[in-house]
């Protein structure tokens, strides 16, 4: 249903006052911004790639190597199986070492910077 009323009048802005585009430039360009990507990057992008390598190691043994896939562990768990988990248990370590890595060495630096947004306003 559609209405003709115009918008209510007054301040509509409910949230902080916003930095200049001037300085979030400046804050990128900074040393510190630099070292916080950096630290993220160190962290982030050799576990990806690991990560996307042992699973590829997954798909290629499941596609070529079915015999040893296919090899018994115990009872009716085979290869396979185990290795599927495998891929579970990694998601979630993965996750779980992140947020380690997060609360210690990024979140700090990215709240410095915030504040320091936040303040020259």
């Amino acid at each position: 249903m559609a209405t003709d009323a115009p918008p209510p009048e007054g301040n509509t802005e409910t949230g902080p006052a916003q930095p200049t585009t001037e300085a979030f430039i400046a804050e990128q360009e900074s040393a510190e911004f630099g070292e916080l990507r950096r630290s993220y990057r160190s962290f982030a992008f050799p576990l990806t790639v690991a990560f996307v390598l042992w699973y590829l190691l997954y798909v290629l043994l499941s596609n070529y190597a079915g015999s040893f896939m296919g090899t018994k562990v115990y009872s009716n768990f085979n290869v396979a199986f185990v290795f599927g988990l495998a891929q579970f248990l990694t998601t979630f370590l993965i996750a779980w070492f992140y947020s380690r890595h997060a609360a210690a060495k990024l979140d700090p630096k990215a709240e410095a910077i915030k504040s320091r947004m936040e303040a020259d306003v």
